[in-house]
């Protein structure tokens, strides 16, 4: 039998990039796999039929915009009428809007906390209930090494990221009590299509910086994801797992 065989889950920003891969991962394993995209239909369309003809489990791809409360709530009523259960969140939308905070502009500051961080919020907020009624769920937020130690250039993605991490602490406790389990994934430096259009040289030098001189996959993220969605985590709540090659070690 395969790790979460019948399980359903929910993935927000699942079209592309490290949401993809958890996408292909947790369909691989069994799961039943609902994702949500912004405004790529095509390739989302494409993942929703691989996953159902590659993998033979049930997958919906929706448009949604999850820093949005009442696109949440319509997608977890919509979700429920594919699904009889919701055993697993996995808050990964995401951007950037990167600039020196001289130069930052207050609608990009704002941005990247809507999307990043009240998401968050959002889609929990909007899952609590089904979870609470089931007495068992796993919340998974993907956060991000910047999270933990900043970075110039990013003080709006950071906020956000740290953000994630106090939300995510704060529902473990409130959530425990009914065996509901939320953990935080901070990815270091992911090779995805975005990081394959840089230099070489750039991509390189980081690579450098880290102690197992790779960048890491959207298997490694997806894989620690399917460690907090399992039972092999069952006794694991409120933790950051750093999955950055030991780049702050």
């Amino acid at each position: 039998m395969k790790m979460l065989e019948g399980k359903n889950v929910i993935l927000t920003g699942g079209s592309r990039g490290i949401g993809k891969g958890i996408a292909i991962e947790f369909a691989k394993s069994g799961a039943n796999v609902a994702f949500t995209y912004s405004s790529s239909e095509a390739p989302a369309k494409e993942l929703e039929n691989m996953l159902r003809t590659e993998y033979g489990v049930q997958a919906f791809a929706y448009k949604s915009n999850a820093a949005v409360f009442e696109d949440c709530e319509q997608l977890v009523k919509d979700v429920l009428s594919n699904f009889d259960s919701i055993d697993v969140l996995i808050n990964n939308a995401g951007i950037t809007k990167d600039n020196l905070l001289m130069r930052m502009s207050e609608s990009d500051f704002d941005d990247v906390i809507d999307v990043n961080l009240k998401s968050v919020f959002n889609m929990t907020k909007a899952v609590q209930r089904t979870m609470l009624k089931q007495r068992n769920g796993s919340i998974i937020n993907i956060s991000s090494v910047v999270g933990v130690k900043g970075n110039a250039g990013q003080a709006n993605y950071a906020a956000s990221k740290a953000g994630i991490i106090g939300f995510t602490k704060s529902i473990a406790l409130e959530l425990g009590s009914r065996n509901i389990r939320s953990n935080v994934i901070a990815p270091g430096f992911i090779e995805t299509e975005m990081t394959a259009k840089l230099d070489e040289s750039v991509v390189d030098q980081w690579r450098q910086g880290i102690p197992l001189k790779r960048g890491g996959t959207t298997e490694d993220i997806a894989n620690a994801c399917l460690f907090f969605a399992s039972e092999m985590s069952s006794y694991v709540t409120g933790q950051v797992l750093l999955v950055d090659g030991g780049m702050l070690t």
